[in-house]
């Protein structure tokens, strides 16, 4: 049976998000790996069962507030059978595929449970409780990982942050169009672990390097040694890194140039993260000419005596404001060179300018509050100071 009324009722999603083991089968609901005591007084694991009430796939209030178990007889600390609350202990079939070995009841006070949070709660907290008091590390709560009920889910298993925080609507405003990145050197592969965790349905990978033994040390991750021994390329490096998590991360390796900047016009949003002014003056003049919004991430770090010092750069350019771009972002033909291209050691200025792209990229997206509607902003390392501008 489908998944989808946890992820559409909020009674089964609380449950969820605190570490249960909430599915669904043969019509009813079910919390799996329950610790329950044996007349052995041995600790086993059963699951408990409910009937399931639904409206559309939205949960209604539980239709009564009898329970089952599969499992042993469940039993005090003693070893005694929990005959307060076991009505009956006759193997019943409920449905297809589903044979249940106690039936249970504890009525509350109010005669009904309000949710089903609430009842299988009462439950679990009755026949665990004598679990933990020979053992206080067994929990009903162990934090299965949730392969997504959604074919179509970009997510190899399901994005239970967002569940947890209540926000998986705010969340699924970023669930639109694709995004590339356009190098993968510190910041860009930085942005790429943000942007992974997100559900935008698509992501562009456009770099023409090799990861090798520095890049280690200025990206996330922790790369093996018979990892860099290959130095793959980085597009196709992060691709492999990331597809562990997420589906339709797409590879390009090779440089953005005149050649397949056209291939950019399909983004609907684009993370420029490269240090070269030549290539990024031809793809900001193409990414205006197709009408994308993205954002330019840069630095500038010099050294002054024993100390580095610098800013952190974020540029966004929409269709509704284009005309600072020039006067901020470094267009100039000439590549001139800079501490940052020598210095290595800096992975934390990397993971700054990409949270701060990426932010930006959810403020345009409505993801968060925008009261400011900068598009151009600058950390100074040495002061501690943010500023927006634009």
């Amino acid at each position: 049976m489908s998944q989808r009324p946890i992820s559409l009722s909020k009674d089964l999603q609380r449950l969820r998000a605190d570490g249960y083991d909430v599915a669904i089968g043969a019509g009813h609901l079910l919390v799996r790996n329950v610790p329950y005591v044996n007349r052995r007084r041995e600790i086993g694991r059963g699951t408990l069962v409910s009937e399931l009430t639904l409206a559309c796939d939205v949960t209604c209030p539980p239709s009564t507030h009898v329970a089952y178990f599969v499992g042993e007889e469940p039993c005090d600390s003693s070893g005694t059978p929990l005959t307060k609350i076991i009505n009956a202990s006759t193997r019943t079939k409920l449905a297809e595929g589903l044979v249940v070995d106690h039936t249970f009841s504890s009525k509350p006070s109010s005669g009904r449970y309000e949710d089903y949070d609430v009842k299988m709660r009462t439950y679990v907290a009755i026949i665990a409780s004598h679990a933990e008091a020979i053992d206080p590390t067994v929990t009903a709560r162990t934090y299965p990982v949730v392969a997504p009920d959604d074919d179509d889910s970009v997510f190899e298993y399901e994005d239970t942050a967002s569940s947890r925080a209540n926000i998986a609507a705010i969340t699924q405003k970023l669930a639109t169009g694709s995004v590339a990145i356009v190098g993968l050197g510190g910041t860009g592969a930085y942005v790429l672990d943000l942007v992974a965790k997100t559900p935008v349905p698509v992501i562009h990978l456009y770099d023409g390097d090799r990861f090798l033994q520095h890049n280690a040390f200025r990206s996330p991750g922790a790369p093996s040694r018979d990892e860099l021994q290959g130095a793959p390329n980085k597009a196709v490096y992060f691709q492999e890194r990331y597809r562990r998590m997420r589906k339709r991360i797409i590879a390009h390796p090779y440089y953005v140039d005149a050649a397949n900047v056209e291939e950019l016009r399909g983004a609907s949003f684009v993370f420029l993260c490269i240090d070269r002014n030549a290539a990024r003056k031809l793809i900001v003049g193409h990414l205006e000419a197709f009408g994308i919004p993205f954002v330019d991430a840069g630095m500038g770090i010099v050294r002054t005596e024993d100390a580095l010092r610098g800013n952190v750069r974020v540029t966004t350019s929409t269709p509704a404001q284009r005309s600072h771009v020039a006067q901020r972002v470094p267009l100039a033909d000439m590549d001139i060179e800079n501490e940052y291209d020598r210095n290595i050691q800096i992975a934390d200025l990397n993971a700054l300018n990409a949270a701060l792209a990426v932010i930006k990229w959810k403020k345009l997206a409505g993801f968060y509050c925008d009261t400011r509607n900068e598009h151009h902003a600058t950390y100074t390392v040495a002061a501690n100071m943010l500023l927006s501008e634009e």
